[in-house]
């Protein structure tokens, strides 16, 4: 990210006159930081007075994104597809708020991005009246997380791949993680930390389970469909009244690929009650409890487009994206903390060590997770 100057770095007057090159609903009152994502940087923009809404400011990182564009494209059709879908809205949206990010146009040309300099900016409705947790709080958390992911499958179930691009080739492909990680490893000379030994250990142990869902794919037993592709838990946004999911965001990933990816991601992400940025990694634990109400949440809505085969990949794709991730974190710390934001160095030895206790402990109760998932059938 070395090109691209950090948040605090950008004077409130600059982010201002980006906002206001936006076709927004209102005059810019304030800026304020927002969240804390690992790649992009993200800004709260509020407008006059409230109860106005606010608008989301962001600068997609284009070092990650390499091709926006087709980033906004994707989010484009998505956005537009489920207002479609919401005209005659599900059955289990009876009683429920859903929404869908507006993508505000360029005054300019129209266009729902601007580029300042080699910045690429876009502006999103914000979810008023709701929050993100960076851990779980109890099993309803879980249920709605769940409920959330599967109602944004199932919106999205009709919409075809072929519509959408890949912004990012490889990305959640787990071999090719493994290639890329077997690179950066050849180049550097033998560890003495055994924090390090221990996860290059693991790696080795571990490389039989890196193609299970891509040759999967490539037997045609599972499909790709459009995805999220990070459904982490704080992407899942759940309204202050009465904490039900009501929105997933961060969808610059929204791309063609396995469901699997998604259903993986959530339930490694909210199954570590001690979540993934934990200092005490030997403690971290998979929480049943809490995956059963997750699996509970997303069947409720998921029935309707999972195949016999999609159920029986469930556990193994918790696994496999846990691994993945531990060894993105890993690949990055060897090769010097390049893509995801670090707070110190060791950050992302640290986090790959998290998720591969994680690992463990998923592998130590696969045949429980089996039951929970064969009572969603």
């Amino acid at each position: 990210m070395s090109d691209q100057t950090t948040c605090a770095d950008d004077p409130s007057a600059a982010l201002t006159a980006i906002a206001e090159r936006f076709d927004l609903p209102g005059p810019v009152s304030g800026i304020e930081p927002l969240g804390n994502g690992n790649v992009n940087d993200t800004y709260l923009v509020r407008l006059g007075q409230p109860p106005r809404p606010a608008v989301v400011l962001q600068r997609l990182n284009t070092l990650v994104f390499s091709n926006p564009e087709a980033v906004m494209a994707n989010l484009v059709a998505f956005s537009e597809h489920v207002a479609r879908r919401l005209l005659q809205p599900p059955r289990e949206l009876a009683g429920r708020r859903w929404e869908v990010p507006r993508v505000f146009q360029s005054r300019a040309d129209g266009l729902p991005w601007v580029w300042e300099g080699s910045s690429f900016w876009r502006a999103l409705s914000y979810v008023e009246r709701a929050q993100s947790l960076e851990r779980i709080g109890h099993s309803g958390h879980a249920r709605e997380i769940g409920f959330g992911l599967g109602l944004f499958h199932q919106l999205i179930s009709d919409l075809p791949v072929e519509s959408l691009a890949d912004t990012l080739e490889g990305f959640h492909i787990t071999p090719t993680y493994l290639s890329q990680f077997d690179q950066v490893l050849g180049q550097l000379g033998a560890s003495t930390d055994p924090g390090l030994s221990d996860c290059l250990a693991f790696v080795e142990q571990h490389r039989g389970l890196v193609p299970v869902l891509e040759q999967a794919k490539a037997a045609g037993i599972l499909r790709q469909r459009p995805i999220h592709g990070d459904p982490k838990i704080n992407n899942v946004m759940l309204d202050l009244e009465g904490e039900r999911a009501v929105a997933l965001i961060d969808l610059d990933t929204v791309k063609p690929g396995l469901i699997h990816y998604d259903i993986g991601d959530c339930l490694r992400s909210a199954c570590n009650p001690l979540g993934e940025d934990t200092d005490d990694w030997r403690e971290v634990q998979f929480d049943l409890g809490l995956c059963e109400a997750l699996l509970g949440g997303y069947g409720s809505v998921a029935r309707s487009f999972l195949t016999p085969a999609d159920y029986d990949h469930i556990v193994v794709a918790t696994r496999v994206i846990s691994f993945e991730l531990g060894l993105r974190f890993l690949t990055d710390h060897l090769a010097g903390d390049v893509y995801f934001k670090t707070r110190y160095r060791g950050h992302n030895l640290l986090r790959a060590r998290v998720q591969f206790q994680l690992t463990r402990s998923i592998e130590a109760q696969d045949a429980a997770i089996e039951a929970v998932v064969a009572a969603i059938r």
